[in-house]
């Protein structure tokens, strides 16, 4: 029997509960969590272990006049239940549905569209500077995880938090996961921090034995900040870093405790000097299969809630496991193959490898930029890096991908895993603008392979090379093109790929259809549609974005007498664009060129297969554009 009308909470009934709703309320809260997410998919583990500390936040803060920031952001459906939206769950993540992360289309209550790590200081403080200019009394609350802190601008925040002399309220939520494990200096120091209570006992027995002395036990308390100092470095090696930085460090807090976070959050808002506040979570809360793996759980599709199996399995591999797996047959061969994630070890398909090679793998954490001038200095020591991680968030080391491995041509290999259209976790997730910031940079090699046996074929490649290399691909399962018996793909080395018989006709009366990546698979669709109108064409395989195949492109032009390209990426600085570039600087723009791919917006969520109908990008769309192009 339900307890509460979860569908008509808001932060004003959450603050007029009593003692006993509040209690209960944590334990309904994650039942629909699991019953919702269990249908729609979506991020599990991180929320079912902040439903205490989101209720407690909407509980002291008077949400949206306090700001509530969430960092990475995929942890706010507590949030968003408390905020009036529990009711559109059953749409989330969908096309036109709820969001997976804050956007501030869909409420007030959501601060920052947020969806990348590490920035929520940074905002934050911005907001709080903002505040204090125009002589406003809002609070200002930061909300970052401990796998968000091993990125290096969440500390840039916190370093000039004591300089811009405002109030601001950060609570690191400490799960020791990021979505793998937590590694490196941050983790080691927070877990000294949670297991020291002997520092954090004799701070607040001091300042209770002091306070309690008449008139003189302030002065006494503030007297003693330099023991206390002693102490701490005593008893925490290194000592509180978040005090050197200039907070008041209120911590470690259970964080399932809800009494006790109220009462603590209290204290923070009462405070007149920066607070960070340390609560302690378990990533899954509640629920025992994401308590045992919840890196499994941290995104997660349908699944059933009884045994926590996906409701569809299958055996086809993905490009990721693909990709791990023949980096370990490489590594197999060679002893100077190193990888390289930022907290995606499982993501990026390195779990075997992390098994079969730990001295080789380095997990950085959250910090995109590091990880790829670490790899340049094992790149210029002799060592061949592979550095794999998500399209959308290696555009966030664009500098040093462009000073520190492209300016001294130094061999990296970068696998830029869910490449393009991503789906469901939308517009911070696609990874379509990998093509435009890549091709730009002077000496790299940029690759899209249309299949799986090609990714394999492409890697190999790469590590013939002595300069830097990426190669980018689609989420989800792998395709095989269907050659011919008999038939494989020619090398690699010879740039775009004839699909099919050349065309034979007259001139002018065919097209060429420049495809890259996955959109080989759609050009077949369309190649098929286009002689169903008695319109023939001829098929490339773009298989080299960098550089551009320009004399196979101009020959194909001139047997068909038009060139469509289509890419996976926004055209704005894309494939096409350089195409169109190198074709005016051949002053071979003698012909009708079309370019497709996605507009210069920021695309939503949803399936692949709604978003490439919603913005023209399936083959029936394309089929369309072909066929009234040529009829200009």
């Amino acid at each position: 029997m339900k307890v509460f009308h979860l569908n008509e909470l808001t932060p004003t009934k959450l603050k007029a509960m009593s003692p006993k709703e509040l209690e209960l309320l944590p334990y309904e809260i994650r039942d629909f969590l699991l019953e919702k997410i269990s249908l729609t998919g979506g991020h599990l583990a991180s929320n079912l272990g902040v439903v205490e500390l989101t209720i407690a936040l909407h509980y002291v803060f008077n949400s949206p006049k306090d700001k509530i920031i969430w960092d990475v952001g995929h942890q706010t459906y507590v949030h968003k239940i408390l905020t009036g939206r529990a009711g559109r769950f059953d749409s989330l993540r969908q096309f036109d549905g709820l969001a997976g992360f804050p956007k501030r289309a869909e409420s007030e209550h959501d601060i920052y569209d947020s969806g990348h790590a590490s920035t929520s200081v940074s905002i934050g403080l911005g907001h709080a500077v903002a505040r204090d200019r125009r002589g406003e009394d809002n609070e200002v609350v930061a909300v970052i995880g401990d796998g968000a802190m091993t990125g290096g601008v969440a500390f840039e925040g916190l370093n000039n938090v004591a300089s811009a002399h405002t109030k601001l309220i950060v609570v690191l939520n400490d799960n020791e996961m990021s979505i793998d494990q937590s590694r490196g200096g941050i983790a080691r120091h927070l877990s000294r921090l949670r297991t020291s209570q002997t520092y954090l006992g004799f701070k607040k027995q001091l300042k209770k034995t002091l306070h309690g002395i008449p008139h003189i036990g302030d002065s006494l308390y503030h007297g003693f900040e330099q023991l206390r100092d002693s102490v701490k470095y005593a008893t925490l090696d290194k000592g509180a870093i978040f005090e050197e930085l200039g907070f008041t460090y209120f911590g470690p807090v259970n964080g399932h405790d809800l009494p006790e976070l109220i009462g603590i959050l209290q204290q923070a808002k009462d405070s007149r000097q920066p607070v960070l506040i340390h609560v302690v979570t378990q990533k899954g809360k509640g629920y025992i299969n994401a308590e045992k793996n919840p890196s499994y759980f941290h995104g997660v599709g349908p699944f059933d809630r009884s045994t926590g199996c996906a409701v569809s399995l299958s055996d086809e591999q993905t490009y990721s496991e693909l990709f791990g797996s023949h980096l370990c047959q490489l590594a197999d061969q060679r002893s100077d193959i190193m990888a390289i994630s930022a907290a995606m070890v499982d993501g990026t398909g390195l779990y075997d490898f992390q098994k079969r090679y730990p001295d080789r793998i380095f997990d950085v954490g959250i910090a995109e930029q590091h990880a790829v001038s670490f790899a340049a200095g094992l790149a210029a020591s002799g060592f061949r890096p592979t550095v794999a991680i998500y399209s959308t968030f290696l555009q966030r080391a664009y500098d040093e991908i462009l000073s520190d491995i492209c300016l001294p041509g130094l061999p990296v290999l970068f696998m830029l895993d869910r490449a393009g259209i991503v789906g469901a976790d939308g517009e911070t997730h696609h990874g379509l603008f990998d093509l435009s910031y890549l091709t730009e940079m002077p000496g790299m090699t940029v690759l899209a392979p249309k299949d799986g046996p090609e990714l394999v074929a492409m890697m190999d490649y790469a590590l013939t090379l002595d300069h830097p290399v990426a190669i980018r691909y689609p989420k989800g399962k792998i395709w095989r093109y269907p050659y011919p018996e008999g038939v494989s793909i020619s090398p690699i080395a010879q740039g775009c790929e004839l699909l099919g018989q050349p065309y034979t006709g007259q001139a002018g009366r065919a097209v060429t259809l420049l495809a890259a990546g996955r959109m080989v698979q759609t050009a077949l669709k369309v190649q098929q549609m286009l002689a169903e109108k008695e319109i023939a064409s001829e098929l490339l395989n773009a298989r080299f974005i960098k550089p551009v195949d320009l004399k196979l492109i101009i020959a194909s032009r001139q047997r068909t007498g038009a060139l469509v390209t289509l890419e996976d990426n926004v055209l704005t600085g894309g494939f096409g664009a350089s195409v169109l570039t190198l074709l005016t600087a051949e002053n071979k723009v003698d012909g009708p060129v079309l370019c497709i791919g996605w507009p210069d917006r920021f695309i939503p969520q949803g399936s692949m297969a709604e978003l490439d109908a919603a913005f023209g990008m399936d083959a029936a769309a394309i089929a369309r554009k072909v066929e009234a192009f040529l009829g200009r």
